[in-house]
């Protein structure tokens, strides 16, 4: 089983993007996904959560900005992030517990600036 995270780069403050994390291989069950995200110098933080039924949290930093979603159909989580702020800019990782085994995806940069 591996997790590709997608959909990084460089956008202007108050600028979208959205990040896929699609997972491959011989998959029985999805449970949790989540985004995380690490910044130069700083911890890897959790950003968002969402559960097999759909329910969801967020860090309070990107509430009402950030949104996360998965389509069960294609094994793949998203990350809706809009108002985008140059505090943003850090790695972005997902996570899934997939089979009853924790995986995570390689980061993806995603850089806020003028």
């Amino acid at each position: 089983v591996q997790l590709q995270a997608s959909g990084g780069g460089l956008v202007q403050p108050g600028g979208s993007l959205r990040l896929s994390c699609a997972a491959s291989g011989s998959i029985f069950a999805i449970n949790t996904m989540y985004w995380y995200r690490q910044a130069p110098g700083k911890q890897r933080e959790l950003v968002a959560t969402i559960l097999s039924g759909g329910g969801t949290s967020y860090v309070d930093s990107v509430i009402g900005r950030f949104t996360i979603s998965r389509d069960n159909a294609k094994n793949t989580s998203y990350l809706q992030m809009n108002s985008l702020k140059p505090e943003d800019t850090a790695v972005y990782y997902c996570r899934g517990l997939i089979n009853r085994r924790d995986y995570w995806g390689r980061g993806t940069q995603v850089t806020v600036s003028s």
